[in-house]
């Protein structure tokens, strides 16, 4: 029984699952910090103090506190800008810097839809022209 719990522990999924797991959190603290100290700064120098968790609307004696869910998205909203073009485009770049140094070919585009739709119907055509099975149209 230990050594069955022993295995699972040891096993590569476990420990990497528990890696991403402490580094997402550390990488979390990197994103609020870039937010709340830098991007909402910003914002409240250009645009002014908004305080939106106050908005509250009266229905049949309930409230409904619609302000907090307008703060938690614009939260959500202003993380996802500054990951995106703070971290994703950053990184982009320096790779595709990287891959021009090494000389490495850049990823060539995908073929679209209609490019790989006309390869299938070409293929059928090409597969059911010797057997007599029709006009070889779709």
């Amino acid at each position: 029984m230990i050594k069955g719990f022993k295995d699972f522990i040891m096993r590569g999924n476990v420990v990497e699952l528990a890696v991403a797991v402490v580094m997402g959190t550390a990488f979390g603290a990197i994103v609020n910090a870039l937010v709340a100290d830098m991007i909402m700064p910003l914002i409240t120098a250009i645009f002014g103090k908004q305080d939106y968790s106050n908005l509250v609307w009266t229905l049949n004696k309930s409230q409904i506190a619609y302000g907090k869910f307008i703060t938690a998205v614009i939260s959500f909203l202003l993380i996802a800008f500054a990951v995106y073009f703070f971290i994703v485009v950053p990184l982009n770049h320096f790779e595709k810097a990287r891959k021009r140094r090494r000389g490495l070919p850049e990823e060539p585009p995908s073929e679209t839809e209609l490019e790989l739709l006309s390869q299938i119907r070409d293929a059928l055509m090409n597969s059911g022209s010797g057997s007599g099975s029709g006009s070889g149209r779709l």
